[in-house]
C-alpha cells in the first residue's frame, strides 16, 4: 500500500465508495438523485478539506481519508464545486427539508455539547475504503497516516448507526455524543447520530 495524492480520475470511484459505505441507496431510491447526492456529498467534503489522504495498490485506489484541521489551508476549494453544493443545498431544503434537517440539527447539538468540554484541532470528514477490494486494513492504514501527520492533536467525527461506527470504537475513539432521530424520506429511517473523539 502506498500513500499518495488522490488522482482526480478516481473521484467517480470515491463517490461510489461513499454511496455503498454510507448506504445512501437506503434513503434515495431514484438512481439519478442517488448519484447527484453522492457527488454533492463528495464535493462538500473535498472542498472543506485541508488534507486528502489516498492509499493505492499500484494504480488501484484502495481508500481515502479527508480531514479538516484547524488553521491549515484548504487547497481543494473550487468555485464550481461549491456552486454545485449550494445548489443541491437549496434543492434539499425545498424538497427534503423535513428529511435532512433532523440529521444536521442533531450533529449541531452534539457538537455544541462536545465543545463545552473539549477543544478539538480538527475533524475527519470522510473515510471510505473500496468495498470490492480484498486488501484488509485500509482504514487503519489511513488513520495511522493522519496520526503521524497530526500527532498530539484532538480530532472528532460524526457518523451514525447505519454506518460502520464500530470501526472507530475498535481503534480507540471515544463516543461523546449520541442522539436518536427519524429521517422522513421516501420511507421513515430511524437511526442514531454519533459523535466520536480521539487524541492522535
Amino acid at each position: 500500500m502506498q500513500i499518495r495524492e488522490l488522482d482526480k480520475k478516481d473521484f467517480k470511484k470515491v463517490i461510489q465508495y461513499a454511496i455503498k459505505g454510507m448506504h445512501f441507496d437506503e434513503y434515495l431510491k431514484n438512481n439519478f438523485i442517488l448519484q447527484a447526492y453522492g457527488r454533492y456529498f463528495w464535493y462538500l467534503e473535498y472542498t472543506n478539506a485541508t488534507q486528502v489522504i489516498a492509499v493505492y495498490d499500484q494504480a488501484v485506489l484502495l481508500g481515502v481519508l479527508i480531514a479538516d484541521m484547524k488553521d491549515e489551508p484548504k487547497p481543494y476549494r473550487s468555485v464550481w464545486k461549491r456552486l454545485y453544493v449550494k445548489s443541491v443545498d437549496i434543492i434539499q431544503n425545498v424538497f427534503f427539508g423535513g428529511g435532512v434537517m433532523p440529521y444536521n440539527e442533531a450533529n449541531k447539538e452534539m457538537f455544541a455539547r462536545y465543545t463545552e468540554r473539549y477543544n478539538p484541532d480538527g475533524e475527519i470528514r470522510f473515510l471510505a475504503a473500496n468495498p470490492d477490494n480484498e486488501v484488509r486494513g485500509v482504514g487503519t492504514y489511513l488513520l495511522k497516516e493522519l496520526s503521524m501527520r497530526e500527532a498530539g492533536k484532538e480530532i472528532y467525527l460524526f457518523t451514525d448507526t447505519n454506518c460502520a461506527y464500530q470501526f472507530y470504537e475498535r481503534r480507540g475513539f471515544e463516543r461523546v455524543g449520541e442522539k436518536e432521530i427519524v429521517l422522513e424520506l421516501s420511507s421513515d429511517v430511524n437511526l442514531k447520530c454519533l459523535l466520536y473523539r480521539k487524541m492522535l
